[in-house]
């Protein structure tokens, strides 16, 4: 399997992520909505890293790696790369309370999660998807024009 469909398999499992956080949200489930928006971010950014040939550790924010190779990406998506990587960061912090809850306060994850989280999650998974796809898109049409 190429970078290239790699890319687009993890592209195609974060918009999937993204679409279940949605039905979390109607369904009112707001700590599941969080879970599967940090879910879609860290695939949508780990599928653009495959894009260079980055084989990502198993971990859950890799923002990291992406300012580790700004240079290697276009200038225009260079401009939000810190804005990814904080989106990256804030939901790999909400991970395991979104499943787990807060054991030391003895909270279950409905009691830690409100509407207001579930809605900027999805904001946040919303944009790193859209940019990540177009980033997706671009590497398409390169490779279509060297061929």
């Amino acid at each position: 399997m190429t970078n290239g469909e790699m890319a687009q398999s993890y592209l195609k499992t974060a918009g999937y992520s993204l679409r279940q956080a949605q039905v979390a949200f109607a369904d009112e489930v707001w700590h599941l909505a969080v879970r599967r928006c940090q879910e879609s971010v860290e695939l949508a950014l780990k599928g653009i890293l495959r894009l260079l040939g980055v084989e990502v550790p198993r971990v859950h924010d890799v923002g990291a790696f992406l300012k580790e190779r700004e240079d290697e990406f276009p200038e225009w998506f260079r401009q939000h790369i810190d804005r990814l990587a904080h989106i990256s960061r804030g939901l790999r912090k909400d991970r395991e309370m979104s499943i787990y809850g807060d054991e030391e306060l003895a909270l279950p994850p409905e009691h830690i999660f409100s509407k207001f989280d579930a809605e900027r999650a999805i904001e946040n998974a919303s944009f790193v998807l859209d940019v990540c796809k177009r980033l997706f898109e671009a590497f398409e049409a390169e490779q279509e024009e060297q061929e």
